[in-house]
């Protein structure tokens, strides 16, 4: 079974919590960027998407690179992969259960259902 370290989970999920940092990160996915067109798009100040970068950056989900006073920014995709492989094994378990279930019900006769006093 693998191992993984419940802190670094927990700040790749609560990284992946917000939808700002979500959209951040999708637009990471297209390439690198530099911090001030990667928050373009984005209703706030440049400080508060540094704050959210800086989020995503000590979760391990994106790398920066400084270039004198530019920081471009790329996505750090191997940290995903973590991520991805713990709720891999939460997916197959659900997939059973849902198989299973669903082996049973096909494999049940139907009851007849009772009639309430009253109703027709």
């Amino acid at each position: 079974m693998v191992k993984y370290k419940s802190s670094e989970l927990d700040a790749i999920f609560a990284a992946l919590s917000d939808p700002t940092r979500r959209g951040l990160l999708e637009r990471l996915a297209q390439g690198q960027s530099g911090v001030t067109r990667l928050a373009a798009p984005f209703s706030m100040s440049l400080p508060a998407v540094s704050k959210h970068l800086r989020v995503l950056e000590e979760a391990g989900l994106i790398r920066r690179q400084r270039h004198g006073r530019e920081h471009r920014l790329e996505l750090e995709a191997g940290t995903m992969k973590e991520a991805l492989r713990w709720m891999e094994r939460y997916r197959r378990l659900w997939e059973g259960s849902l198989e299973a279930l669903a082996h049973y019900l096909e494999n049940t006769p139907e009851t007849p259902t009772k009639r309430t006093k009253g109703k027709t």
